[in-house]
């Protein structure tokens, strides 16, 4: 693990002590407590999992794996027992793996458009503004499509946010049409010959459905410049909304038909991350970033294997 692979991951840790508080130690005291696997260590351990927002599907299908492991094998230390929780955690992850593994991947045809949606107060000015901040970082080019046009401060909030970040915004604070802002924005970056593309819209109810209509309006509008855009939909829920989170990917996914990952913000704020786990279960939608912070550099590609070790390691 490089320096600067190390800091990432002690900052996952940090932003994540809240769920290890909540759930992984709950576990360890669990396993500490019990010297085999029994009807009693299962709906203990079923208990935890439903407090921490896992889910009783999810839940369900990892304690009857544990069950159905510990018929043929022995599990008689913490180590092991240990072991097998994390491993059948691990495979909930392996069925809807994220391909989105670093921010400095291969354009092949630019721009690559990226379209946001979410409802208000979920943190998708900021999830923007780090995104667009991570791709610079790399050295792409970064332009900002301020489509949300039903909220009086979007535009300036967005316009911070891209300040920061060090990329250009396109936005026109006039225009009552987000659809048209998402055409302009677009337009742009293929004069411009720009990397990315990250388009704002407004925060909505998800059960709004003529607000739900304008976002399909903006995709439509958006492909009479290039018709096979957006290549990305992400989809930003709050992680301590819980079941609400889970309804919202539903509501969204029906509407647009192609979601295609999840950023998960305010993770460090709740001690009940077992939703990423949930998420990952029910929805089959891969959870893209998680955030862990504040800062512009607190959005992280979420990777299971990091997510899980930051969890149980001791």
């Amino acid at each position: 693990m490089s320096f600067l692979d190390k800091i990432g991951f002690t900052k996952l840790k940090e932003g994540l002590s809240r769920t290890k508080g909540g759930l992984i130690d709950k576990v360890s005291r669990l396993i500490n407590s019990k010297a085999k696997i029994d009807d009693e260590f299962l709906s203990e351990l079923e208990e935890i999992f439903l407090l921490s927002d896992m889910g009783f599907d999810t839940s369900e299908k990892i304690i009857s794996n544990i069950k159905e492991r510990a018929k043929t094998d022995k599990y008689e230390n913490e180590k092991e027992l240990n072991k097998l929780v994390t491993d059948e955690i691990k495979k909930v992850f392996s069925e809807s793996a994220s391909e989105f593994k670093t921010f400095d991947f291969n354009i092949t045809k630019k721009p690559y458009v990226i379209m946001i949606v979410g409802v208000n107060g979920v943190g998708k000015t900021t999830s923007i503004g780090k995104l667009a901040y991570n791709f610079k970082k790399t050295g792409k080019t970064v332009l900002i499509g301020s489509a949300d046009t039903f909220r009086a401060a979007a535009n300036e909030q967005l316009e911070i946010w891209a300040n920061k970040a060090g990329v250009e915004i396109i936005q026109n604070p006039h225009s009552t049409d987000p659809a048209a802002v998402a055409f302009d924005t677009v337009k742009a970056a293929v004069s411009r010959n720009t990397d990315v593309v990250i388009v704002d819209t407004a925060g909505r109810l998800h059960n709004k459905l003529h607000l739900m209509e304008e976002l399909k309006k903006i995709q439509r509008v958006m492909q009479k410049v290039i018709p096979d855009i957006p290549n990305e939909i992400f989809i930003v829920i709050d992680a301590t909304t819980g079941q609400n989170g889970l309804n919202q990917v539903k509501e969204f996914s029906n509407a647009l038909g192609k979601v295609t990952g999840i950023i998960l913000t305010k993770l460090d704020g709740t001690a009940k991350g077992g939703i990423v786990i949930k998420i990952n279960n029910e929805m089959k939608i891969p959870v893209r970033f998680i955030g862990v912070g504040e800062q512009i550099d607190d959005l992280q590609i979420f990777e299971s294997e990091e997510f899980i070790k930051a969890l149980f390691e001791k």
